[in-house]
């Protein structure tokens, strides 16, 4: 069960319910897959809403692997999410509201 204090949310991927966290070695893997130079930057590239397909794979994947998951982004890509697109839209933008507050 996902601890909100923590950061954590829940989320069914590929028919499983998993847990997914941004930790701090979550963060420094987006920022470096961003190219961004800190968290002010990321939060920055994040906020701006024009995440591509491949964005919403990362933010979710290190999630996965935050909460302890040995998953790659490719496995991420493969994985079905109920609602499709919009789906994984709203896995990565609970789980950044869960990381940043309400405005990422």
């Amino acid at each position: 069960m996902a601890n909100k204090h923590r950061g954590e949310i829940e989320a069914e991927l590929g028919g499983v319910r998993r847990t997914l966290v941004l930790t701090l070695g979550a963060l420094a893997e987006l920022e470096s897959a961003f190219g961004a130079d800190d968290l002010v930057a990321l939060t920055e590239r994040i906020g701006a809403g024009r995440l591509k397909a491949m964005d919403l794979t990362r933010i979710i994947g290190a999630g996965l692997r935050g909460a302890g998951e040995a998953i790659s982004d490719d496995e991420v890509a493969r994985l079905v999410v109920e609602g499709g697109a919009q789906g994984y839209v709203r896995i990565a933008a609970a789980l950044l509201a869960a990381t940043f507050g309400d405005e990422p």
